[in-house]
């Protein structure tokens, strides 16, 4: 490679580098995160391909999630924990409590709503297989 496509390509790799410090929303779209509605949880898609997707839910006190049904298998961790309240599609209802650094696998289900009934933020870490 001649001296003039080695400093260009230099050159380039510098400006991208300095765009990535310059302008930090890049290393935002790595994670990115639903707008946030009063009242809901703000779910960030970490990674993703065909076959499994991470993500990280957020939700304050008082905020809702509505989780369709499933087919898929889930591993859940609790990064922050907390109390939750379940709702599925009959009306019946279910405690859920996170402690901070538990992990559950789900299995696939029903869908329902769920509810940080406590006085903490929930924060949860989960990975699906599609």
């Amino acid at each position: 490679m001649g001296k003039l496509p080695r400093s260009f390509m230099g050159v380039l790799a510098g400006s991208f580098l300095l765009a990535a410090i310059a302008n930090p929303a890049m290393a935002e779209d790595m994670g990115k995160a639903a707008k946030a509605e009063k009242g809901k949880s703000v779910r960030t898609v970490m990674a993703e391909n065909e076959k499994v997707m991470a993500w990280e839910l957020r939700y304050a006190p008082g905020a809702t999630n509505t989780s369709p049904p499933t087919s898929s298998t889930r591993v859940v961790r609790a990064i922050k924990g907390g109390e939750q309240l379940w709702t599925f599609a009959d009306g019946t209802t279910k405690k859920n409590v996170w402690k901070t650094g538990e992990v559950r696998i789900l299995s696939p289900g029903p869908g329902f709503t769920s509810k940080n009934v406590g006085k903490t933020e929930i924060l949860l870490y989960t990975v699906m297989l599609k």
